[in-house]
């Protein structure tokens, strides 16, 4: 264990705990997050016992800085804790990787921003949202007022604070973006989510009115991407990773926990379960159900790996106070693609394994399948564009090109 440092204002010493004991809290909210998925996705928003569950076993601190109570856990871990809270509820796990990335982003602001987020609760959570950028922006004293809408929100319904994308005019007449960092009492949540699978996420459209942002709360988009976050943070190597790489990993965890949950729901149940039109005693006994287990669980354990390898190699990189170039990147988010796929491969497999009654609103299945299926396509996995910017960065070309987002 490492010891946490003291914030000089409100927090005393405390110990921060490892990745496997986070790992371990994960896992121990399990049963509650399972038997308040249904609900949650009814509700099309996280329960609020789930939300205290979470909170209190300080799952909403991974990426906090230490000073003001959090944990400054790596890539790695939030894998981990995002991939267990997955196998209690796919949404949860959504919601928990969502806003630890937009604590992340609100650590990478100066400290009196820090100190704003979190000195008075150390459980401060932040959405983030990395869509278009708003540019009903507009120059005020000591600051700018904005105006505008971002939608997909995921966790907007439960954060105390909201990171958005602005395009800041300059006086050359040329928008520079960066993240603003606003007061979730400053913004309205327009409902707008009504999605067949993640509906618990809440992945509402949030929605700015001449919300004064402070200069302080305002952080330039680009250096973050690339990594030059030299100068605009405390000298940590954590703060190197890539932006887009975090941003993946949370969701992932999500689509490997629902798949592993699925998986295990299949196996366990396979021996009570008749293998209809032959005479097989039950499912277990059925070669065609073993087979499809062996080719869900391959699918899985491939998923896990690639996802760990992301993980690896941003944490990797960032303790050694490096950057990982464009063709790393550029892997890594095809990386996540193929995780992304793997996931929902193996899900629609064990539905088929399963059988028709997998599909019934009472059968849980149903729900990690709409999940699965929804969450795997995220625009960050989807629409062909990570296999372009690998293939443009194999060859040589600059992926940036095509996207931003390495």
């Amino acid at each position: 264990m490492q010891t946490a440092a003291v914030n000089a204002t409100t927090a005393p010493e405390l110990q921060v705990p490892g990745r496997d004991e986070l790992v371990a809290r994960a896992a121990g909210l399990r049963a509650q997050l399972w038997e308040d998925a249904a609900e949650s996705d009814r509700a099309r928003r996280l329960t609020e016992g789930s939300i205290a569950a979470l909170t209190g076993a300080g799952l909403m601190r991974l990426m906090t800085p230490r000073r003001l109570g959090g944990y400054e856990a790596d890539i790695r871990t939030l894998l981990e804790v995002a991939g267990e809270v997955g196998r209690g509820c796919g949404s949860s796990a959504w919601v928990t990787g969502v806003l630890n990335a937009g604590n992340f982003v609100a650590s990478l602001f100066p400290r009196e921003v820090q100190d704003e987020v979190w000195s008075l609760n150390p459980d401060a959570r932040t959405a983030l949202v990395l869509g278009m950028p708003a540019r009903g922006v507009e120059h005020v004293d000591g600051g700018v007022k904005i105006t505008g809408e971002w939608g997909y929100v995921s966790g907007s319904l439960h954060a105390d604070w909201v990171g958005v994308l602005v395009a800041v005019p300059t006086d050359s007449g040329e928008a520079v973006v960066h993240f603003a960092l606003m007061r979730a009492d400053e913004v309205a949540i327009k409902d707008t989510w009504h999605f067949a699978g993640m509906r618990g996420t809440g992945s509402n459209t949030v929605m700015a009115t001449g919300v004064f942002v402070p200069e302080r709360r305002l952080l330039p988009y680009a250096p973050l991407l690339n990594g030059e976050t030299d100068g605009l943070v405390d000298p940590a190597n954590r703060y190197r990773n890539s932006l887009v790489g975090l941003f993946s990993i949370g969701l992932l965890g999500s689509l490997i926990g629902g798949a592993t949950a699925a998986f295990d729901f299949v196996r366990e149940a396979a021996p009570n379960r008749p293998a209809a039109g032959s005479k097989f005693p039950n499912q277990a006994e059925s070669p065609t159900l073993q087979l499809d287990l062996a080719e869900a669980a391959s699918k899985i354990e491939t998923a896990k790996l690639l996802a760990a390898k992301i993980a690896d190699t941003a944490d990797e990189a960032a303790y050694a106070g490096e950057f990982a170039d464009v063709l790393t990147r550029a892997a890594a988010r095809q990386n996540s693609t193929r995780v992304a796929q793997l996931c929902r491969e193996a899900v629609d497999l064990l539905m088929t394994a399963y059988g028709s009654s997998a599909f019934s609103e009472a059968n849980p299945l149903q729900r990690i399948w709409r999940d699965v299926n929804v969450g795997s396509r995220h625009a960050g996995f989807g629409m062909g564009i990570p296999a372009q910017l690998y293939g443009r960065a194999l060859v040589g070309k600059d992926p940036r090109d095509i996207s931003l987002l390495v």
